[in-house]
């Protein structure tokens, strides 16, 4: 009988582990799939973009168009973005080459002083020009850079969704954990908590608004809210053409200083 209840509780703690196991790889699944929807619709986008950052006593409002060039499915991409207004950040551009397996590499240019600037990539979560999202929440964090584990599906605003808890795997300023609710259906991360050390909440991001672009759901209007400074910015999204045929040599230094009129009306 000993013997039994041992090999019992063997295949039991073995049937535990694997369906642990099973749980995080669909989880990982489900949140390369989720990325590569959100960061990788299409094989290039160019959009304008306008950014409300509110905080209840008053509103900041940016405009810019942004350009993104996937060279691979989920591996490099680049950026680049051109403020328009208000005047203090008028023509500053933000570049970016997106490597998953190393460090970002981000420039920026200020026109007051002629100066092209590289970025620290220790600034990936500093705020994204005062905003409350970061560098990171611009061109993604890669899935791969988290433990994932599926918690219970639920649905949001009516959505049936898969809900997933990740960890970091490193050590990570951005978040402690964060607990995204993944459409069923698009893909899309719906909703996302943010939580820090202490497990308290510390930012949310929702999508606010979901369109079909060029046969392409796309999130056209997105929010992120800073519990602690009780701050929100909402990013619109306008004019989003997919597959235009932007060249790599648009994301260097001499075009970060003179805009590409072709694609940035």
């Amino acid at each position: 009988m000993t013997r039994f209840m041992t090999l019992a509780v063997g295949a039991l703690l073995a049937m535990m582990i694997f369906s642990f196991d099973a749980r995080a790889e669909d989880a990982a699944e489900i949140m390369k799939k989720s990325h590569l929807a959100y960061y990788y619709a299409g094989d290039d986008g160019i959009a304008d973009v306008t950014m409300r950052i509110t905080d209840g006593r008053r509103e900041r409002v940016k405009e810019f168009s942004m350009l993104r060039l996937d060279l691979e499915e989920g591996g490099r991409q680049k950026y680049y973005t051109y403020f328009k207004k208000p005047s203090d950040v008028a023509r500053l551009t933000f570049m970016v080459h997106k490597t998953p397996e190393a460090s970002d590499a981000r420039w920026i240019y200020v026109p007051s002083v002629d100066l092209v600037k590289p970025i620290s990539a220790d600034d990936k979560n500093s705020s994204f020009v005062g905003s409350d999202f970061t560098y990171e929440d611009v061109s993604g964090r890669h899935w791969t850079e988290d433990n994932h584990v599926s918690l219970a599906d639920s649905t949001v605003d009516g959505r049936a969704v898969y809900v997933i808890e990740s960890t970091p795997k490193e050590q990570y300023k951005g978040f402690a954990r964060k607990i995204s609710y993944i459409d069923k259906n698009s893909l899309l991360p719906l909703l996302e908590e943010y939580y820090d050390k202490k497990d308290e909440p510390i930012r949310i991001f929702r999508s606010e608004k979901i369109e079909e672009i060029d046969g392409i759901t796309t999130i056209t209007l997105r929010s992120m809210e800073d519990l602690k400074k009780k701050r929100k910015t909402t990013i619109e999204f306008t004019r989003i053409e997919y597959n235009q045929g932007i060249g790599d040599d648009i994301f260097t230094e001499r075009y970060l200083k003179t805009p590409p009129r072709q694609f940035i009306k």
